[in-house]
């Protein structure tokens, strides 16, 4: 693992802390203020005279009038803070991969991207007709694109499927580096190197992978690392019934 790489496992976790830690602190806030504002309290006792009683009664319609614009003010915040804690925690606990997206069943975006260093055929979208393929989104600083690696190696190995590369924000000699040492799977690869390709495809970040079909259309995305599993349970499958229509 590279520092780059360290550096950026480290932030991830920094930042999934912070969440917790701003999730934490607004629950407790939103228990304060519902004790403080909405809890019921004891009705205010009346005085033995009359006069008393009117007065006590007088009183406690002022603090009730009060007490219910203070529950007005405060409501609209806490329901805003029950809303972003929601939001918070669900976004944290949700698998990344199954993001949906928004390109699905539509065109390949429209590019044009040179090779990547060493290498002789870019990536356009014109070269995504005619054939069922896969586009790798990878970068040499990737820890994740390495896990996958193995995997394309197989299938280039294979000829299951062709497989181009989209290389995401590296410099050209770490990308050049890193397919020459690790080996490169890819039948052509794009280099992408101030990420506005990526952009426009929809990617989240690297590795992500993207089926697509023999008229250009993409038909799955896949975020994350791909794993033999996720071959044999989603994109090969998905890659037959392709290739039958």
């Amino acid at each position: 693992m590279t520092d780059f790489d360290l550096m950026h496992e480290m932030a991830m976790m920094v930042v999934k802390a912070l969440g917790l830690l701003v999730i934490s602190v607004v629950m407790v806030g939103i228990w304060l203020l519902f004790r403080r504002f909405v809890w019921p309290r004891p009705s205010v006792a009346i005085g033995r005279e009359m006069s008393a009683q009117i007065i006590a009664t007088n009183s406690l319609a002022a603090v009730n009038g009060r007490s219910g614009i203070r529950r007005i003010v405060f409501l609209g915040p806490l329901t805003a803070f029950v809303g972003l804690a929601v939001v918070l925690a669900w976004g944290m606990t949700r698998d990344p991969s199954t993001i949906p997206s928004a390109l699905i069943g539509k065109p390949v975006p429209e590019f044009t991207l040179p090779p990547v260093k060493g290498r002789t055929l870019g990536l356009a979208s014109a070269d995504l007709n005619g054939e069922v393929s896969l586009v790798n989104v990878f970068a040499s600083w990737c820890t994740a694109c390495r896990e996958e690696h193995p995997v394309f190696m197989h299938l280039n190995a294979a000829g299951i499927v062709p497989v181009h590369g989209l290389n995401y924000k590296d410099q050209p000699d770490d990308a050049e580096r890193w397919l020459d040492t690790a080996g490169d799977p890819y039948t052509r690869t794009g280099a992408d190197i101030n990420g506005r390709t990526a952009i426009d495809w929809g990617v989240y970040g690297v590795p992500e992978t993207f089926v697509i079909t023999k008229d250009g259309h993409i038909a799955h995305k896949h975020i994350g690392a791909v794993t033999q599993k996720d071959l044999e349970d989603t994109i090969l499958p998905l890659i037959r019934r392709l290739r039958q229509q």
